[in-house]
């Protein structure tokens, strides 16, 4: 089944964001070369696509686990929970409609 991971960032998360990047990145590709990963992405914190100094306001994760607790678990070994970046994690189960 599908989960959204929807994560809210601490204010002035940047320079850990950044830091904590690559292997953030490298669990995500992990599950794209599974073809579990549906999609994911940051929140800018201002309307542009590269937000520069503004940063980022949190992530959104949608990907497939085997079960709601396998997403839980998942999600807590983010590298960006273990430095710091993300203030809250939310993990809920997602049906994809569309598109189909």
């Amino acid at each position: 089944m599908w989960y959204t991971i929807i994560a809210e960032d601490v204010p002035g998360s940047l320079e850990k964001r950044l830091a904590a990047r690559p292997p953030h990145l490298e669990r995500l590709k992990a599950l794209q070369d599974a073809g579990r990963l549906l999609l994911a992405g940051p929140f800018p914190a201002i309307d542009s696509n590269d937000p520069g100094p503004a940063g980022f306001t949190g992530s959104l994760i949608v990907a497939e686990f085997d079960s709601l607790e396998s997403a839980q678990a998942w999600a807590n070994e983010d590298p960006f929970v273990n430095a710091g970046v993300y203030s809250a994690v939310t993990v809920k189960p997602f049906r994809k409609t569309l598109p189909a």
